[in-house]
């Protein structure tokens, strides 16, 4: 498959992301007091990975037009003298775009979630949420929750559904002295309205007292706590698997992660199964006569594609589906359709 194809195309979809994410950006900084230099620099920064989420799409219409070139210079004919079947074909441009997928990961993702992570650096500037802060560690889950009352910093060992386990909550004034310290077994975060339960509070007097329940209004609730984490693609995959590991000291649930860990291991074939498609489809159809139809036909694949690869996603992050087999299951899916098109090609 031709390097200069890919660059083609990639280059077309890139410029295509940049125009629409930029739209999107000074849309989203409208109401500051910024200059279009910034929207630009964002739009660059998140480019990147956007343009990796679209790599299927640009293979499988990559080799849509390399076969089109192939035809019009008459080169595949060239091919035929030389004893190249549809099957050796196949077998060439799908060893190609193997090669292609495993580089792609090991550089392109790495750096596209480096930008990205930056791009959100940026814009968490100007979020409504960039006053609150959440990681999580080995240390635990850490909480930085600001309200008109003053500042609270929250570090629990882990988390259980919708409660923080072995909680300590630090309350600071506006000018960060200390007011008081609360540690309780347990805290209910169901809602924005938390329930303490067995506390201990310290007070800047030194002056100590138990509860058996302390209400606390916070920032924050399970719901959005869990959306604090899922932003998974600023995470190169070194960045990835440790996190894995202090989600797992804590008890937080990782299966974000391995669906996002399942599309990296998955790409390298997913792009030599677009190729492939595309490759019979162009066999099948016949060429330049086909034209529109043949790129109307890969286009619909790949939105197909899409789409069936998010909602099974979706399927595996809500428990409905195994982990592995929400991402596998599409690509397995492909893979049949391919080697039936295999077959029935190479029989021609």
């Amino acid at each position: 498959m031709g390097d200069k194809k890919i660059f083609l195309i990639s280059f077309i979809f890139f410029t295509l992301v940049l125009i629409i994410n930029l739209i999107e950006e000074a849309n989203f900084l409208k109401d500051y007091d910024t200059s279009i230099s910034l929207s630009v620099v964002l739009t660059l920064l998140n480019g990147p990975y956007l343009l990796y989420e679209m790599l299927p799409f640009i293979f499988l219409i990559s080799t849509q037009f390399f076969f089109i070139d192939l035809f019009e210079n008459k080169e595949i004919y060239t091919l035929r003298q030389f004893g190249f079947s549809n099957l050796n074909l196949i077998k060439v441009i799908s060893t190609i775009s193997l090669v292609y997928g495993f580089f792609l990961i090991v550089f392109f993702y790495n750096f596209s979630a480096t930008l990205k992570k930056e791009y959100l650096k940026i814009k968490n500037n100007y979020s409504d949420d960039s006053k609150y802060l959440a990681v999580i560690t080995k240390n635990g889950i850490w909480i930085k929750d600001i309200n008109e009352n003053g500042i609270t910093i929250i570090n629990a060992d882990k988390i259980e559904d919708n409660f923080l386990i072995n909680a300590s909550l630090s309350q600071f004034d506006k000018d960060f002295r200390f007011i008081k310290n609360i540690i309780a077994e347990r805290l209910d975060i169901q809602n924005f309205n938390w329930f303490l339960y067995n506390t201990i509070t310290t007070y800047n007097n030194n002056f100590t007292e138990k509860s058996e329940m302390v209400n606390f209004k916070s920032n924050f609730n399970s719901e959005k706590i869990n959306n604090l984490f899922s932003e998974l693609s600023s995470l190169n995959y070194y960045q990835l698997q440790n996190l894995k590991k202090d989600y797992k000291s804590i008890g937080y649930s990782t299966k974000e992660i391995e669906v996002q860990n399942q599309k990296i291991y998955s790409l390298p074939i997913l792009l030599m199964l677009m190729t492939i498609i595309a490759t019979i489809i162009m066999l099948k159809n016949k060429f330049k006569k086909n034209l529109l139809l043949n790129l109307f036909i890969g286009i619909f694949i790949s939105v197909l594609v899409y789409y069936i690869s998010h909602f099974s996603s979706l399927l595996g992050e809500n428990g409905k589906l195994p982990i592995i087999l929400s991402v596998w299951l599409p690509v397995f899916i492909l893979l049949i359709i391919s080697l039936i098109g295999v077959i029935k090609i190479n029989e021609k």
